[in-house]
């Protein structure tokens, strides 16, 4: 059985004798992978979903073992970096096999997690024992109200209370992820880096990313852009640009006489695709090869195959590197072409 590729490009045939690494057709190394357990979350953020979200069946989605399955696989094919993300990956029923089992592949350096903070009280010691090395934490207000609006149901002491379980939990690093929206929260800018930096966290702010159509905000009119922000934080803080590189998107600065780097994720001001590493699995089995373009391989129809064969799921991933566009076409001027919403993309 073959892959089921959704692209106008067609596939390159790949050599299975091939070195196991894999490289798009710009040169790029793929050595990321940022695995959606689940598309469902426990919150509902403004930029993320609608407020009439509907969710995949679940025999749509990958098993847990289905999951593990295709991690190896990338791993095997020299991944070295693992993102488990959502939707919220922390409701998903039994989702420490997942941990437990890819963090254990040799070969693999880096098992991180993106999550609202709102399951840690719970999970942190045993997401640390299951072997994540690093964890981001959504938080994209520290006032109470303001936190339930973006969230729409969201209790900002719970988020809190597990941030507090995670620094417990002593993991290597851990990150704040914030988007920022124009006359919603681009006012606390300086208050959320106060509080990283008082943590010892870093932080990372988000430029809105234009996936799925949203009802309660103007894109246009809420984009605050990275630049914007830099100028609102050298206002109060010593900033110096920082060559420091965690695997992903962000452009960082380093806080004078302090640890805390502050990151700018800037898809529209300052984009990253020319050195992008990166790969997403969705909850459903599609592997996405760039965040702001629709082609993909359907893994999905491979693990759930009658010949159940390693090689055939190895040389589709091989193949789909093909498939890996230049860079994304996000333009915040239209309503989106792309109309999946973030948490069925994977954060």
């Amino acid at each position: 059985m073959s892959a089921v590729i959704n692209s106008p490009m067609p596939p390159t045939r790949v050599n299975a004798s091939d070195a196991p690494i894999l490289i798009d057709p710009f040169g790029r190394t793929v050595s990321y992978l940022r695995i959606s357990v689940t598309d469902r979350c426990d919150l509902r953020c403004i930029y993320c979903m609608s407020d009439d979200m509907q969710f995949a069946p679940r025999e749509q989605m990958l098993s847990l073992e289905e999951i593990v399955r295709i991690g190896s696989a990338f791993v095997d094919l020299g991944v070295k970096k693992i993102r488990i993300t959502g939707g919220e990956p922390l409701i998903r029923k039994n989702v420490l096999h997942v941990f437990e089992h890819l963090g254990a592949l040799p070969g693999l350096d880096e098992l991180t997690l993106t999550t609202n903070a709102t399951q840690l009280s719970r999970y942190a010691t045993r997401l640390r024992d299951a072997g994540v090395n690093r964890i981001n934490i959504s938080l994209d207000s520290l006032r109470p109200a303001r936190f339930r609006h973006i969230t729409r149901v969201g209790n900002l002491h719970q988020v809190l209370e597990g941030i507090e379980a995670a620094q417990a939990a002593g993991f290597d690093k851990i990150k704040l992820n914030a988007v920022i929206l124009k006359h919603k929260n681009h006012d606390e800018v300086i208050d959320l880096v106060e509080y990283a930096h008082s943590n010892a966290f870093d932080i990372s702010f988000i430029e809105e990313m234009p996936l799925g159509i949203v009802n309660e905000h103007d894109r246009l009119c809420s984009y605050y852009s990275s630049d914007e922000i830099l100028r609102d934080l050298r206002q109060h803080f010593d900033l110096s640009a920082s060559t420091a590189n965690t695997g992903g998107p962000s452009r960082y600065y380093r806080i004078h006489d302090s640890e805390t780097r502050v990151g700018f994720i800037s898809p529209h001001s300052h984009n990253f695709c020319g050195d992008c590493n990166r790969v997403r699995l969705t909850a459903e089995g599609r592997l996405l090869l760039c965040l702001g373009q629709e082609n993909s391989v359907d893994l999905r129809q491979i693990v759930r195959g009658q010949t159940d064969s390693p090689e055939e799921l190895s040389q589709a991933i091989r193949e789909s590197m093909a498939l890996k566009p230049k860079g994304h076409a996000f333009d915040m001027t239209v309503q989106p072409v792309l109309f999946r919403h973030m948490n069925k993309t994977g954060g």
